[in-house]
């Protein structure tokens, strides 16, 4: 592996094909959980094991220990379908920190001058505990993708974020697990009513996060005109 560069963002100067790659699959990562949005509300109920499997939805972890409880449902396959889709993107962002350095952390935190206060401390705590935050990432008061990228920055291998990846997306999915395995069938109440009101659900949803943004939009504008200006309008 190279020594990362931290040499800014793609856009802000000439982009290798290593940077339009990884950029395009983060983007793609976030539309990828955009299209399956409308149907989590129907498998959550009807075929939890796929949107465990596909999205690592802890809605599915839940609804999957639980139909284990009630004898519908493996305990082990509940346990290990949820590992791929928890951590499908997430070798995306200790790519970016790898290939970017500070400047992935800033694309993700965004330029608001609270969220840049963070980079630093989030950098320092990568270097001390980096292993450690990424098998806990899921449990920290802190986006997931920051810890990626930082140790990404601060020189993780591949092979070990990998290894330490895959062993904290254990751990979440066994603690969503089991925690529907404690639930037992009013856990499976719930998804089947989620899944008969789910024109309803999906509605809502869309909603919030329309709502969300244009929240943000209007508490932030400066962060529209600065993107604005990277990319030259």
């Amino acid at each position: 592996m190279s020594t990362p560069r931290g040499s800014g963002l793609p856009w802000e100067g000439r982009a290798a094909r290593a940077d339009v790659i990884c950029l395009a699959g983060i983007a793609f990562s976030g539309l990828y959980g955009l299209l399956l949005l409308p149907a989590v509300p129907t498998l959550v109920g009807t075929h939890p094991l796929l949107l465990e499997l596909f999205r690592g939805s802890m809605t599915s972890m839940v609804t999957m220990g639980a139909l284990a409880r009630t004898g519908h449902a493996s305990l082990t396959l509940a346990l290990v379908a949820g590992i791929p889709g928890t951590m499908m993107f997430d070798w995306l962002y200790w790519w970016a920190g790898r290939r970017w350095g500070s400047s992935a952390l800033t694309m993700l935190v965004g330029r608001h001058p609270r969220a840049a206060r963070r980079v630093p401390w989030i950098k320092r705590f990568a270097q001390r505990w980096g292993g450690f935050a990424v098998i806990v990432a899921y449990l920290l008061p802190v986006p997931n993708v920051l810890i990626y990228a930082a140790v990404g920055w601060t020189g993780m291998s591949l092979v070990r974020f990998l290894l330490l990846d895959v062993l904290g997306a254990f751990l979440w999915v066994a603690l969503m697990v089991g925690l529907g395995y404690a639930i037992g069938q009013s856990a499976v109440d719930v998804a089947h009513a989620v899944s008969h009101y789910a024109l309803a659900a999906t509605i809502a949803l869309v909603v919030l996060i329309v709502g969300r943004q244009v929240y943000l939009a209007r508490r932030y504008p400066e962060n529209v005109n600065d993107s604005r200006s990277d990319t030259g309008t």
